[in-house]
């Protein structure tokens, strides 16, 4: 294989390690912190992110996700953690822009080059109209016990009143 072929090759590797879903609905990055120091390569780091939920106006999440240091790491050949916290709020008066189902997804991220991904979904407790956002990672032949779960009492705001979760179910 000429010198040419692997650099397309290690091209390609690199462009599908990337995010799973792009655009404008990606996480805003908000802060690295260092927690483990490498001399000669890149320092593993916890990474939080703000999330809208684009369905639902005036709900954020937000997320700390570990990230790998080391040359493996920084190349994307590394496995990331599975370990995710998630903490979502109320940011203003709720509003739905349209119908979702129990379980629907609000954002995936690969975490491996090919098997692992995290995912961020959205449910609704109908009878205390809250919405509960679970995060958890999983892999093709292997899950992963790995997750947490945020809930959003859904209160006036203003003089907005409160939606009601279960109206905007599909079942």
């Amino acid at each position: 294989m000429t010198w040419l072929k692997i650099a397309a090759l290690a091209a390609g590797i690199f462009a599908a390690a990337g995010p799973a879903l792009a655009g404008e609905d990606d996480p805003e990055l908000i802060f690295k912190k260092s927690t483990v120091f490498r001399l000669l390569s890149p320092d593993a780091k916890l990474a939080t992110y703000a999330l809208d939920d684009p369905l639902v106006e005036g709900v954020a999440c937000h997320f700390t996700v570990p990230e790998i240091g080391g040359w493996k790491g920084w190349a994307g050949f590394a496995e990331e953690r599975s370990e995710v916290s998630l903490a979502c709020r109320q940011v203003g008066p709720v509003s739905f822009k349209g119908r979702f189902e129990q379980g629907d997804e609000l954002y995936r991220q690969r975490r491996s080059l090919f098997f692992k991904k995290m995912q961020i979904v959205r449910g609704c407790d109908a009878k205390r109209n809250v919405l509960v956002y679970l995060v958890y990672s999983d892999r093709i032949i292997e899950g992963s016990p790995q997750n947490s779960t945020s809930t959003v009492p859904i209160m006036p705001w203003g003089d907005s009143p409160a939606p009601l979760c279960g109206g905007f179910l599909d079942e």
